[in-house]
């Protein structure tokens, strides 16, 4: 079971995760993965970022609001004979941080490596609660640092597992408690090379950790818990009849949260799929509902079975300015300047005359994406034989998504009809060979209009069907 910063986020929230949890440690063993409480992990790096600037003030108020934040739920979640030894247990871990932040402030830097060891903490504290709480209630729990645990390359900031040691450490360090009856609690988010360097593991940190150690651990199920009922048909706030999926593929899963929907990275989903572990995306705030289960296969798909959208994106175009460049090997040295430069390519198009392309990524990514084409491409700038790079910040990427969208003929007509009726032109479109996923870019201004429309086509709203 993996709980989110939401649903760690208070005394109250601990309390219920820790019920929770208990509930399912009465049926079989369990292994519990926390995240930081919601919104540690900023406080940590902006902390960071103050001190690698030397602000002494910001450093010291920003230390100031972490230990009131813990200390009070700390407070809220402990009867009186237990508090002082806990408090002085959060004293501890925040400490650890303050001694790196004051290193960072001497150094005038943040070294990688330095800012993988001092985040971790956001996760430790949590950990650390939920475990004090779960004794003062009488149930035996071990707070465990998941770099005992999860073993990564050295790649800081974004490490990869290392699969074959990490099973190894998991049987070392968590079998013998769940043995013992004991909930191991691990904390989200981070791990360790082999040699014993603190790493973390990037975008979706903690969500990973989970589904590598159910993986490591050969889990019967996953089950993520966040602040939504599960994965639904599309934005409640930009479709208002969406409805909660009963079931998705991990392909889907993973295409929707590649575009832009809030379920989990791809990246979490690549161990499960190896051992066909399946996952629950359940609400915390209301553990009743049933959410949504993530399987390898659904027997019964027929059409899209959501949309979703995104819209800090941009679009760039790259053109020839004559016939001499070949457009295959400009757009492989394209290619190859994005993947040095670590980005995820949401979409990307061709046409076969002009030899022109173009290719979609996230804005926060925009100024790495220019900087490593120019590079790339310098002399074919320079020489005037590639025009300049257009960049188009004013467009949104919609994904229709659906395993059973494969040979359904007329589909895509449909789709785009129900776009151009609300008068949104198209700009791009993408549709690989596997027929799971229809990229559409569209102007920004009709991105909402058209997720709209293609949701009610395609009748995704109201009751299941």
């Amino acid at each position: 079971m993996k709980f989110g910063g939401t649903s760690m986020g208070s005394a109250e929230r601990i309390k219920i995760a820790a019920h929770l949890s208990v509930e399912q440690h009465a049926r079989r063993p369990v292994a519990v993965v926390v995240s930081a409480m919601s919104k540690v992990t900023d406080l940590l790096l902006d902390s960071l970022r103050k001190a690698e600037a030397g602000d002494q003030a910001d450093l010291d108020a920003n230390l100031k609001l972490l230990n009131a934040r813990h200390f009070e739920c700390c407070r809220e979640l402990l009867p009186a004979n237990r508090q002082e030894a806990a408090l002085a247990g959060v004293h501890a871990l925040i400490g650890e941080f303050s001694r790196i932040a004051k290193g960072v402030m001497m150094l005038g830097e943040r070294p990688p490596r330095s800012i993988d060891e001092a985040v971790a903490v956001g996760e430790r504290l949590s950990a650390f609660l939920i475990r004090e709480y779960l004794e003062s209630q009488g149930v035996p729990a071990c707070a465990i640092n998941g770099s005992e645990v999860i073993a990564t390359d050295a790649v800081f900031g974004n490490a990869t597992p290392l699969m074959e040691q990490t099973r190894e450490r998991a049987a070392r360090v968590l079998r013998p408690l769940l043995a013992d009856g004991v909930l191991p609690i691990v904390t989200g988010f981070n791990g360790s090379t082999l040699d014993g360097r603190p790493t973390t593991l990037g975008r979706g940190g903690s969500d990973f950790s989970a589904s590598i150690l159910a993986a490591a651990l050969d889990a019967s199920e996953l089950w993520i818990w966040t602040d939504v009922d599960g994965i639904m048909t599309g934005d409640p706030r930009l479709v208002p009849d969406a409805r909660v999926l009963e079931e998705v593929t991990y392909s889907e899963a993973a295409e929707l949260a590649y575009n832009g929907a809030k379920v989990l990275h791809p990246r979490t989903l690549a161990p499960l799929i190896e051992r066909q572990i399946p996952v629950w995306s359940k609400n915390s705030f209301a553990p009743e509902k049933p959410g949504t289960r993530i399987v390898p296969k659904i027997e019964s798909a027929r059409g899209p079975h959501a949309v979703t959208s995104m819209s800090d994106v941009a679009l760039l175009s790259i053109e020839p300015a004559n016939s001499i460049l070949s457009g295959t090997k400009v757009m492989a040295r394209a290619l190859g300047a994005l993947a040095r430069a670590n980005v995820e390519v949401l979409a990307i198009t061709s046409s076969s005359y002009r030899q022109n392309f173009c290719f979609l990524v996230r804005q926060s990514e925009l100024e790495r994406v220019t900087e490593y084409l120019e590079e790339s491409l310098s002399l074919e700038f320079a020489h005037g034989y590639l025009k300049p790079v257009e960049v188009n910040r004013s467009v949104g990427l919609i994904a229709v998504v659906g395993e059973g969208m494969r040979g359904t003929p007329g589909l895509a007509g449909r789709i785009f009809t129900a776009i151009s009726r609300q008068n949104i032109n198209i700009i791009a479109i993408a549709q690989g060979s596997s027929e799971l996923t229809i990229a559409i870019v569209v102007h920004k201004d009709g991105l909402n209009a058209a997720v709209k429309a293609i949701h009610q086509e395609c009748g995704l709203g109201g009751a299941a069907h």
